[in-house]
């Protein structure tokens, strides 16, 4: 059965290879936005009936996964700091260039794994986003692989404690978006990114053209405008509940409400991991793929115990 898959095919694992190598090359941000572009890309082709499947091949595939390119670079990010290239772990937007082989090297292997562990997940149909999931569990991986600590150093009150980064503390946590952790602002950009993907998909019936509008948007991020805020983990999720509803058989109107609060659940599950596994750390452990795959649990969940009829993904080989 696992050789039916792309696992049996070895033109995908040399494309997974260069999709991590050259993802640790230009940076693992920089590579996400591309896989922005080519999802927006590939919708565009499907919905005027190219039978092309860029998005599956080029936006999810062995170039541009985030499972394989975006989850290298930061693989390769945390390696290069641990070898004195680079001066933080967590810097996801910095190019690596072909100073250091090596690097490239890590890249390329770390987009062989994450290549090998979604198609392996797909073959159970684990039951949510396995690419959103092996970003995340790579992250972890790579913490191990390179002896970073998992959580780090946990120097508030507790875990969830941000005060000493707010006020400015030597050694306090690194907080993924200091413009985008306190509760309301996240809540309302969780709202209004839901209504968002709700709507993108209400209208073209794409699940994933709304991720690649918030995935290409992050070029802007990348470039250094302050106070972007960062949504694929809330308009995706958003998408995913407006499809399961509309699939059920809910009015476009009561669909909109269940994109908001997927999208309100994306931001909140993002913003746990931040508090948690992100900014105590030293390497880039990703919010946004947290929340994805946190909710596809949550549609699966849903699915099983008929609130929905069916989700976007498989719901654990049922």
């Amino acid at each position: 059965m696992v050789l039916d898959t792309a696992l049996g095919d070895p033109v995908f694992w040399m494309a997974a290879f260069a999709g991590g190598a050259f993802a640790a090359s230009i940076g693992a941000l920089p590579a996400f936005i591309f896989t922005g572009f080519m999802v927006i890309a590939g919708e565009a082709a499907a919905l005027g009936g190219a039978e092309a499947d860029v998005t599956g091949l080029i936006g999810f595939g062995p170039i541009f996964g985030p499972h394989i390119s975006f989850a290298a670079g930061a693989a390769a990010a945390a390696y290069a700091a641990k070898q004195g290239y680079l001066d933080d772990g967590k810097d996801i937007a910095s190019a690596l260039g072909t100073h250091n082989v090596d690097v490239l090297v890590v890249g390329g292997l770390f987009g062989v794994f994450g290549f090998a562990a979604v198609e392996l997940l797909n073959v159970v149909e684990f039951g949510t986003d396995t690419i959103a999931l092996m970003v995340f569990v790579s992250a972890l991986v790579h913490r191990v692989a390179f002896g970073y600590d998992i959580i780090g150093e946990v120097t508030g009150d507790n875990i969830f404690d941000m005060s000493p980064a707010e006020r400015g503390e030597e050694n306090a946590p690194g907080i993924w978006l200091p413009w985008q952790y306190k509760p309301g602002g996240v809540a309302m950009i969780g709202l209004v990114g839901g209504l968002v993907g709700g709507f993108t998909y209400i209208a073209t019936e794409s699940v994933v053209l709304v991720f690649g509008i918030s995935a290409a948007s992050l070029v802007f991020l990348n470039c250094g405008i302050d106070d972007f805020p960062v949504t694929h983990h809330i308009t995706l999720p958003a998408a995913v509940g407006a499809f399961s509803a509309v699939a059920t058989g809910f009015s476009p109107t009561v669909a909109m409400f269940f994109a908001i609060g997927f999208g309100i659940f994306g931001a909140f599950m993002g913003e746990l991991c931040n508090r948690v596994f992100y900014a105590h750390g030293k390497t880039h452990v990703d919010p946004p793929a947290f929340g994805i795959a946190a909710s596809g649990l949550l549609a699966a969940l849903l699915t099983i115990i008929g609130v929905f009829d069916e989700t976007f993904w498989a719901t654990f080989g049922l």
